[in-house]
């Protein structure tokens, strides 16, 4: 279902498949974005159904990265890669083990502008 409210797009169910990796241990997330950048990038361009890429700061040595999907399968087969470049290229970080959410996105709101 798709409609229009003011200047949003807005959209329901079914739309993409959304995995969100928490790691709470990070000594430096920018440091860790950064070396991730052109690897987990190259992952994910190269990867079926790939959408988008969002890593941020929570502050206090929590990272958060986002990955936004086409479909369910295309995000697994991606995050199996992406955990193998974590944990073979960052492991000098001690990043452990992320918490992993990882789910349908059931809604959609994106600015029209």
């Amino acid at each position: 279902m798709l409609g229009c409210v003011g200047a949003e797009t807005v959209t329901h169910g079914g739309l993409m498949y959304m995995f969100i990796r928490k790691y709470t241990k990070v000594r430096s997330v920018a440091d860790a974005a950064r070396r991730a950048k052109s690897g987990v990038g190259q992952i994910l361009r190269e990867s079926p159904g790939f959408r988008s890429y969002y890593v941020l700061d929570g502050g206090e040595g929590v990272g958060v990265a986002v990955m936004i999907f086409e479909d369910r399968e295309s995000a697994n087969a991606a995050n199996d890669k992406v955990l193998g470049f974590v944990q073979a290229s960052l492991h000098d970080l001690d990043l452990g083990d992320p918490e992993i959410i990882a789910g349908d996105v059931l809604v959609n709101i994106e600015s029209g502008a």
